[in-house]
């Protein structure tokens, strides 16, 4: 395929991730970030891996049931309720600009570096899920090709 592009696409995931550790982002709020984009994209590769996670982090069921429902849901804080939200305004930013109220509230609650690699996480999710059900990854959920299903 295209291995120069994969490559850079591992850097910018490791990039991602190194930026969140330096602005002292919680790994299970970038799980709850990743589960949630994840789940907007259909992407059941994504969602399979980063649940695992979140449960090896020690997450509970209940919380990480309750993430397709999180508006509705007290389980989680509001630091997670409003990463959720941007992250949910960033998976689905065809449907309209990244709300000001959204921004704000995210604003109000994180440090500008964790704001910034908050973004940097939610974007980088949405691309891998976009790219495994582009692609017909196998186990992202993507409808399988007319090959494949010919046997």
């Amino acid at each position: 395929m295209t291995p120069d592009v994969s490559s850079a696409m591992s850097a910018l995931h490791e990039a991602a991730l190194a930026a969140a550790q330096a602005a002292d982002i919680e790994p299970e709020l970038l799980q709850l970030i990743r589960i949630r984009a994840s789940q907007i994209n259909g992407c059941s590769l994504s969602l399979d891996q980063h649940t695992r996670g979140a449960r090896a982090m020690g997450d509970s069921e209940e919380r990480i049931r309750e993430v397709r429902v999180w508006r509705t849901s007290k389980l989680f804080s509001p630091r997670e309720r409003a990463a959720l939200s941007l992250t949910e305004a960033i998976t689905l930013v065809f449907a309209g600009q990244v709300p000001n109220a959204v921004y704000t509230e995210a604003a109000s609650l994180f440090a500008e570096t964790q704001l910034a690699a908050l973004i940097w996480a939610a974007t980088v999710i949405n691309a891998h899920n976009r790219i495994a059900v582009t692609t017909r990854l196998e186990g992202s959920g993507a409808p399988p090709t007319a090959a494949a299903r010919r046997g």
